[in-house]
């Protein structure tokens, strides 16, 4: 198995205090570096070509992230999002990590891979950065695999606590593309209700705050697991977000990281019937630095397994 990162991301800054910061990925990555996780191959993530980025964003959405960036200090593309100095370069590769993963596992130098970066992906839009989200990590991923590989079928399954409204937005007329999502409701980004359902490949499973272990496995068993198993999906794409944990200062499931090692375990059983055990994982949040470190060990172990 592959882990995917690059230095670069550890010096996109948003600024002192924001929930998106450095120490996210350095704890991430000092998880990572234990005894148990040293058959690891770990790959420096490439930039993202234009080429790829402009297969999910408009042209002018990707010249003005790659142009945003500050000199020095920072540069604020709404609320919540900020660009630094390095934010740009970042955000190439975070994008390029995924699409370099999808090339691996479909050309058989990899099973599976999960890629450790920041800027995080599934809020960015065709044409709008927000949600601490630049590029839409994983949608450039799942465009890469069906325009450079020929794929038929590729899923997005995304257990981040907040809704991947970009990566609905950029797949809603695609029935190439399957993309399920359980996420926290009401909660930001205000998306994702169970009657959007784009061309019938959007299976989107809300979640009242305090929904705990049990509600949360059930749910994935009866409808999401179910709804992936039977698209046969030939490659399984997953925005791993971590802030549905207890512990998260910025939603409130009852999650704990045997949940997500429980959901990855099954996730990994669906590509195995289906797309030769092919999986590729991209970090999205979770901000409570030990509940992440936590529940990304936890993920990756069971990707491994």
């Amino acid at each position: 198995m592959r882990l995917y990162t690059h230095p670069v991301c550890l010096q996109h800054a948003p600024g002192p205090g924001h929930p998106e910061s450095p120490a996210r990925l350095h704890a991430v990555l000092a998880a990572l570096d234990r005894d148990r996780f040293a058959a690891l191959d770990r790959i420096e993530a490439p930039r993202a070509s234009i080429e790829a980025l402009e297969r999910v964003h408009d042209p002018a959405h990707v010249a003005r992230i790659l142009a945003s960036a500050p000199a020095d200090g920072l540069v604020r593309l709404d609320e919540d999002t900020l660009m630094s100095p390095a934010s740009a370069e970042a955000a190439l590769r975070a994008a390029g990590a995924v699409a370099a993963a999808v090339d691996a596992v479909l050309n058989q130098r990899a099973s599976r891979a999960f890629c450790a970066v920041r800027p995080p992906g599934h809020h960015a839009t065709a044409d709008q950065a927000m949600g601490f989200c630049l590029f839409n990590n994983v949608a450039v991923g799942a465009a890469h695999a069906l325009a450079e590989h020929g794929l038929e079928r590729v899923a997005i399954a995304d257990f981040d606590v907040h809704h991947g409204n970009g990566t609905q937005d950029i797949f809603a007329r695609e029935p190439r593309v399957l993309f399920v999502s359980s996420h926290q409701s009401p909660l930001y980004p205000g998306s994702g209700g169970a009657e959007e359902t784009g061309v019938g490949n959007l299976l989107n499973a809300p979640l009242p705050p305090q929904t705990g272990s049990q509600a949360f496995r059930q749910l994935w068993d009866e409808r999401l697991l179910t709804r992936l198993d039977a698209f046969r999906p030939q490659l399984l794409l997953v925005s791993a977000g971590f802030d549905g944990h207890r512990a998260d200062p910025l939603a409130q499931l009852q999650l704990d990281a045997d949940d997500f090692a429980w959901l990855t375990a099954r996730l990994v059983d669906i590509a195995r019937v289906h797309a030769a055990g092919r999986v590729v994982s991209t970090l999205e949040g979770g901000y409570d630095l030990d509940a992440l470190a936590a529940s990304a060990s936890a993920h990756v172990a069971a990707l491994m397994a």
